[in-house]
């Protein structure tokens, strides 16, 4: 996902030696004391375990930049998403955690050990969704689905978006490997059509208004691929900035509008075919074995065990919390009448904190945006003693997902910096965002959220770039908004503070409605409902977020237990230091010790603790 930092020589070396294949093994003479000495088992193990991970993903390897060399083969390469390429993707990861449990650790030093823990952690999580009788499971991700297509989920979303963003070309190398990615296309699309098939002969429909949405997608998606299309489009467009010489267009059409858009129409056909079948419940507690399925869920997104009452408890209590924040700043704007919830919705209608919906907005947006990256930049020195670049470009998202996709999100790009950070923002409507909401969600999305933390994993081994946990990913980015606040951004603009605040709020709401959905219950219009009640959500906004938390169900309840646990080990650093606690000292602690489950986190503020107060 991610970026280029400050990369240690070795690193660029080893990217170079993977590069060069078996040639750097020739080197002798003087040359060789330029060599890195040599890795320890424990570094080739950690470097086995990612290339045995990368092979079921070649598209990991060209987001990270990495698909050169011994890798090149990659870059005309898709992941198999049938049953038989998670079949193979479940055996490579029980084939090697057993190798890293069995490895001795006796002598290893703290930071290898934290990436063999990581290694285990991430990969028992996977196996026990993988021993689950259907769905995604996201190996170093965050989107755990029971269901293989549907609004936000599928091939028919993530591959035209990867293939104009992430995949390179440059050359005709490039352009080459492009069209046999576009040649696998239909084979992957036909793989998930027959997963589909089998989890809905199991009984596992999604909710029916899920299923509507997904349909007019996949509809729009072949009407544009009939078209020739964003898929065309993007290589004729780029082969053409890069003056590289061929019939890319006719090439890249007759791929996309004849086994692409046959393929698109079989998944549709499955998709109709489930409809009658569909009902209106939201939760999984409707589907067959769907109690089970949410409470790992909930395991993979918190990296805890915390149960479904447990979490909709916490969410209630740091939700009152919250609002006895935000209550005297409105009271100080002059909205004194009636609850948080309804004194938000009308400081939403505000026409001040408002864009024009329309392109002159969208462009205002864009621009806002950059003016408060600027603004965070300038004071990042006062929170981090390491800081990387920060190398962030902002995009719209594609029209097609835009219907189904959150208000935004962001990550880091490529570890050699050709793929820029991304903060995708929906700009379907500008009424989705607003002046005092823009800035914190630049905050969570870009810097020092998403894409700033993911150019601190490039400088791990590499399955720790890899590898992420949706409550570190997300308890960061609420975090780094905490951060934003706390450095003084908001000091001359108090609503951007209440903005940041409801954004907490709007998190502790998640941990309530994610679970009344799934384990109480509740209907989608009560899911929505809560939101707006209580927080003074957009409601445009929360439809679309509460369908995301239906087909990711439990992913939602990571960011406000990952957030508060970072702020509890803060407090615990900050008590047991005294005087020698410093704040950057503590972030780059969080920061540099990468992505991990929370109780690895614990281990590693223990570990900065210890050596402090030595």
């Amino acid at each position: 996902m991610q970026h280029p930092l400050s990369i240690p020589v070795s690193r660029r070396r080893t990217l170079a030696t993977l590069g060069a294949g078996t040639a750097g093994l020739a080197i002798a003479g003087p040359a060789a004391a330029l060599q890195d000495p040599p890795k320890s088992g424990a570094q080739q193990l950690l470097d086995s375990v990612a290339d045995n991970l990368l092979a079921q993903s070649p598209e990991g390897a060209t987001s990270l930049g990495i698909d050169t060399g011994a890798r090149a083969a990659m870059r005309g390469q898709l992941s198999d998403r049938s049953a038989a390429g998670v079949k193979a993707l479940a055996d490579t990861l029980k084939a090697d955690v057993a190798r890293v449990r069995a490895f001795d650790k006796a002598g290893l030093d703290h930071a290898t050990r934290t990436s063999l823990a990581v290694v285990e952690s991430a990969y028992d999580v996977a196996l026990a969704g993988f021993a689950l009788p259907y769905g995604d499971v996201a190996v170093g991700g965050w989107r755990n689905t029971p269901y293989v297509v549907i609004q936000n989920v599928g091939a028919y979303l993530d591959v035209p978006k990867f293939l104009d963003s992430d995949h390179p070309v440059k050359s005709s190398a490039d352009a080459e490997a492009y069209l046999a990615r576009l040649n696998a296309f239909s084979g992957v699309l036909d793989g998930e059509t027959d997963r589909l098939k089998a989890a809905g002969g199991q009984g596992l429909i999604a909710p029916a208004f899920l299923i509507d949405k997904a349909v007019k997608q996949m509809e729009a998606t072949i009407a544009d691929a009939k078209a020739g299309g964003l898929m065309v489009e993007s290589l004729v467009r780029r082969t053409g900035e890069a003056k590289i010489a061929g019939d890319w267009s006719a090439r890249s059409a007759k791929i996309v509008q004849g086994p692409v858009a046959a393929a698109l129409e079989r998944q549709l056909a499955e998709l109709k075919a489930q409809q009658p079948k569909a009902t209106m419940d939201a939760g999984m507690w409707a589907r067959p074995g769907g109690d089970e399925w949410y409470a790992w869920g909930l395991r993979a997104s918190t990296t805890t065990r915390m149960t479904p009452d447990e979490i909709h408890a916490m969410g209630r209590e740091e939700l009152a919390e919250l609002h006895g924040r935000m209550d005297p700043i409105l009271r100080k704007l002059g909205l004194t009448q009636g609850s948080v919830g309804d004194r938000m919705n009308a400081l939403a209608k505000d026409p001040k904190y408002k864009f024009p919906d329309n392109d002159r907005g969208r462009a205002e947006i864009t621009a806002y945006i950059q003016t408060w990256l600027g603004k965070i930049r300038a004071e990042l020195p006062r929170a981090f003693r390491t800081l990387v670049k920060g190398n962030v470009e902002v995009k719209r998202l594609p029209l097609a997902e835009e219907p189904g996709a959150p208000a935004a999100y962001g990550g880091a790009g490529s570890i050699d910096g050709s793929i820029p950070g991304r903060f995708w923002i929906n700009l379907r409507t500008t009424e989705l965002h607003s002046k005092y909401s823009l800035p914190d969600l630049t905050m969570h999305e870009a810097i020092p959220g998403h894409a700033w933390q993911g150019e601190y994993a490039h400088a791990m081994p590499l399955i720790r770039t890899m590898l992420a946990f949706n409550a570190y990913s997300e308890g960061w980015a609420l975090y780094a908004e905490q951060l934003a606040d706390e450095l003084g951004l908001y000091d001359d603009f108090e609503v951007g503070r209440l903005g940041y605040l409801q954004s907490l709020a709007f998190r502790a709401c998640r941990l309530v409605v994610d679970t009344g959905l799934h384990a109480k219950r509740w209907t989608r219009e009560q899911g929505v409902e809560f939101f707006v009640r209580e927080n003074g959500s957009n409601p445009l906004e929360v439809a679309s977020e509460v369908d995301r938390y239906c087909s990711w169900a439990g992913q939602a309840c990571g960011y406000k237990v990952g957030h508060s646990e970072i702020v509890r080990q803060r407090g615990l650093a900050q008590k047991a230091l005294g005087a020698k606690y410093d704040l950057r000292d503590f972030n780059d602690v969080v920061v540099k010790g990468g992505n991990v489950p929370l109780d690895v986190l614990a281990k590693n503020v223990e570990e900065y603790v210890r050596e402090a107060k030595a």
